[in-house]
């Protein structure tokens, strides 16, 4: 099956995240669990039968095409590297999707986050203060935000370095306030030896599942919604954003989408929030 061979094409060719390399692995692994033959023998009707399989379990049609998505990128390899003859992933067509409306907090609740909440003065208080102001001010990735490090942030030019997906550099403007952010959590962490940003008490690399934690924690202080996850703040981000007027194509920069159909799903937001203010505003809208 050449999985040693797909992890590195994942990893160093398409540049694919620890945990999306985990995912692809794991479903060619469960694809040939389903399909006991020869690698050459796979034909498309034996992915349309576990893809069929996949849905009659139960598993919603985003998750298949996921894996759809990883079969592709195994079959395009073997194609490449001449284990198969033909690939039989080309006649397959990833699962309708319903959109759904990103959720995001309003206004009201990240001024709640920063003026009602009083975070401690010292290096934990500091960090976590920077953290959700970097989420809500830049929009950037937990993913993003664990690599960051402390050269990245140039703050003579009011700019933020970030790499994203791919490894793609893009670069974002910032606000004083986040730069008093840094300033006040570099004062705590001076003595700290290590390249990257934001550390844990043990002068280690922050991780994901941490930073889920202190996002979850504070957010619950000030928000009933039940999603208070980083990419929520992504999100509000944008949403905000979009709601005061900045235009698509530059929020689509500041998140470092590759299409404008990634970003074009807040536009649906601010359209029900326009629907709203026009029945409530207009002679005619209460009848």
């Amino acid at each position: 099956m050449h999985l040693d061979l797909f992890l590195n094409y994942l990893k160093n060719e398409r540049k694919f995240s620890e945990k999306t390399v985990t995912s692809y692995l794991t479903d060619v692994k469960q694809f040939f669990l389903f399909f006991d033959g020869d690698l050459n023998s796979v034909d498309s009707s034996h992915l349309r039968e576990w893809i069929i399989s996949l849905r009659d379990s139960g598993l919603e049609s985003v998750s298949i095409n996921r894996k759809i998505s990883s079969i592709r990128s195994y079959f395009k390899l073997s194609k490449r590297e001449g284990w198969v003859f033909k690939d039989p992933s080309q006649k397959i067509k990833l699962l309708s999707t319903k959109k759904r409306l990103p959720s995001f907090f309003s206004e009201a609740v990240m001024r709640d986050l920063f003026s009602k909440i009083k975070f401690s003065n010292d290096f934990s208080g500091a960090r976590d203060k920077f953290i959700l102001e970097m989420f809500y001010q830049t929009g950037v990735r937990v993913s993003e935000l664990v690599d960051l490090k402390i050269n990245h942030f140039d703050i003579s030019n009011n700019t933020l370095l970030v790499f994203g997906k791919g490894r793609k550099e893009r670069v974002i403007p910032i606000l004083n306030s986040l730069v008093n952010c840094f300033n006040h959590y570099m004062h705590f962490r001076k003595d700290m030896n290590s390249e990257f940003l934001f550390l844990t008490k043990k002068s280690k690399q922050t991780y994901p599942k941490m930073i889920y934690r202190i996002v979850n924690h504070y957010l619950g202080i000030v928000s009933t919604l039940t999603k208070k996850s980083p990419h929520i703040l992504r999100h509000t981000f944008a949403t905000h954003l979009l709601n005061r007027g900045a235009e698509i194509n530059t929020i689509k920069e500041l998140l470092g989408h590759k299409s404008l159909l990634s970003t074009q799903v807040y536009t649906h937001n601010s359209l029900e929030k326009l629907k709203r203010i026009y029945k409530k505003s207009h002679p005619r809208g209460q009848d």
